[in-house]
């Protein structure tokens, strides 16, 4: 009768064991996605920064007219879509009339491994307002793309006027 009388005890503890482990599966199942969830917004934030940086140094070129330089110093994705010479006759004929591009305001910033006829990889798209002469504003898009070499280097540029 003792085995009998300990048999429940002993059954007792490893259940509360067992449920205290479940208790403890559960949590780590329900914290792992909240620190998955806090590491890739970690992620977003770094690529955010670093592709804001990498656009910044890429419009003051385009600003400054060194439109060569601007190619030189974008995404291989952007260089061999289009032609150096190309681009130069496209960036001038697109931005010239809206000249000069004042202050810009960072309107969204999305990070994106998939965007539409381009790649997978990582890109952040920027979407900018930017202050143009006679009071005109323009809708700038700028696309860097951290390339193999890990740097983030524009891929995309779009001019919208409103």
């Amino acid at each position: 009768m003792a085995t009998r009388g300990s048999a429940p005890v002993t059954h007792r503890v490893t259940a509360m064991r067992l449920s205290r482990g479940s208790r403890l599966v559960t949590w780590a199942v329900f914290l792992l996605p909240c620190s998955l969830s806090a590491q890739q917004a970690e992620v977003t934030d770094t690529a955010v920064a670093s592709a804001e940086a990498a656009a910044h140094s890429w419009l003051t070129l385009v600003d400054q007219v060194r439109y060569g330089q601007s190619w030189d110093s974008a995404a291989a994705i952007f260089r061999n879509a289009v032609s150096k010479p190309a681009w130069e006759r496209a960036v001038l004929a697109v931005r010239g009339p809206l000249e000069p591009f004042g202050a810009r305001k960072l309107r969204s910033a999305t990070f994106s491994r998939v965007l539409p006829n381009a790649p997978p990889g990582e890109y952040v798209v920027l979407s900018y307002e930017a202050a143009l002469g006679g009071g005109r504003t323009a809708v700038e898009t700028v696309t860097p793309m951290r390339e193999s070499d890990g740097r983030w280097r524009v891929s995309g540029y779009y001019v919208l006027t409103r």
